[in-house]
């Protein structure tokens, strides 16, 4: 009997020891979860990034360290929740939580503010600094994939510590920096000064036109026919685009692929580019590079991610036969889809080393005839539409 009540004890004390050891890896665990993001599971929670930031700027301001605060926001969340579900949103904002882990450092905190708002923490790093770390990765999250979403803007502002300065002036301050960056654009970072967001975003967009600008004179001097015709084919990218209901925005985004289409033609050699008369099978190899090349010589340019990808894509054909990754249908990007149609059309239309131009009512029947293979049906049906319409004004002027 006695051995019986000793074997019932050691029994109950083994299971309340369990019952004690499970309790504590639940406290565990819920101390954990208090202390993370919950939907990106890679991130602090705000509670805990705002108790650290108390710290860690009182430690800065006491000793003359530099400390910087990144606000980041997705652009166009609200957009992207409605055209590829909530689920999609998820996704993306657990990627780019995920990334944002793992594109800083160590010492680094970053945090989910909001919804699709971010914050990181640098600290013993000044502003130049950190904006030199956000635009390494404004660059990744522009060619990021979460699920059917591919590529993700995202604008920032960047503030630095000044004496005196509290924790929530700090965040003010960075947040109206990126209320600057929003203002130029987006897909950007900019840094808080005491200057007008107006000038700011005036600069902003003075710098990236020059770009754009000077890249589109590059590919000239390197090639005249390519240059113009690229000009060429931004107006009617543009009336295709209007036609398919794009916001300004987008169409604008296309305008500056269709002018850039062809940038990666510059790392095709002079032989190749020049030839007079058609090109071989090993020279054709050659030359259905300069898409990718295009992608990476724009990749490079904060903000250019979305344009990259379109021009990465604009040889890609509705039925999959493209190059250079043979994505099918919309698999590609809407503006690659209008640069194929209109750089086509008036490929066809124009005169050639090798050709002579085609009439104008025999490159609408190939459009129409390749709709559904090489060419989007909707695009095809808006840009014979213009096309029509623009005949039919000019006719009638006569």
């Amino acid at each position: 009997m006695d051995d019986l009540r000793i074997r019932d004890r050691n029994s109950l004390a083994e299971q309340l020891a369990a019952a004690r050891q499970r309790i504590a890896e639940l406290e565990a665990t819920l101390s954990q979860l208090e202390h993370r993001d919950p939907l990106t599971g890679s991130l602090l929670s705000l509670r805990s990034f705002r108790a650290q930031l108390e710290l860690d700027v009182a430690r800065a301001d006491r000793y003359s360290r530099p400390l910087s605060v990144a606000v980041l926001d997705i652009d166009r969340f609200r957009q992207l929740n409605l055209d590829h579900g909530y689920a999609a949103g998820d996704a993306v904002l657990m990627a780019v939580g995920r990334l944002i882990a793992e594109r800083t450092r160590m010492n680094d905190l970053a945090c989910r503010m909001g919804n699709d708002e971010f914050a990181i923490l640098f600290g013993e790093t000044d502003g130049s600094e950190a904006l030199e770390a956000l635009q390494r990765i404004l660059v990744e999250l522009e060619d990021l994939d979460a699920g059917s979403v591919r590529g993700v803007g995202v604008s920032v502002g960047i503030a630095s510590l000044q004496p005196g300065q509290r924790p929530e002036s700090l965040l003010a301050a960075a947040a109206s920096a990126l209320e600057q960056a929003r203002a130029a654009g987006g897909s950007q970072a900019a840094v808080f000064a005491a200057t007008p967001a107006v000038a700011t975003a005036d600069l902003a967009e003075l710098r990236q036109g020059n770009v754009i600008a000077a890249l589109a004179s590059a590919l000239e001097e390197r090639d005249r026919y390519t240059g113009e015709h690229s000009e060429s084919v931004v107006d009617l990218t543009a009336r295709v685009g209007d036609a398919l209901a794009m916001s300004a925005e987008e169409i604008e985004q296309v305008r500056t692929a269709a002018l850039l289409h062809d940038i990666g033609k510059v790392g095709v050699p002079d032989e190749i580019l020049h030839k007079p008369g058609k090109l071989d099978e090993r020279e054709w190899e050659i030359m259905r590079q300069h898409p990718v090349i295009g992608e990476r010589i724009l990749r490079a340019i904060p903000g250019f991610g979305a344009i990259a990808r379109m021009v990465r894509h604009e040889h890609e054909r509705w039925d999959g036969s493209g190059y250079p990754d043979g994505l099918t249908a919309t698999a590609i990007p809407a503006g690659s889809r209008i640069i194929l149609a209109c750089d086509a059309y008036h490929a066809m239309t124009s005169d050639r080393p090798y050709r002579k131009a085609m009439p104008h009512t025999e490159a609408m029947a190939e459009l129409t005839a390749n709709a559904g293979s090489q060419f989007d049906p909707d695009v095809v049906q808006a840009l014979v539409g213009y096309l029509f319409g623009r005949r039919q004004a000019g006719l009638a002027a006569v």
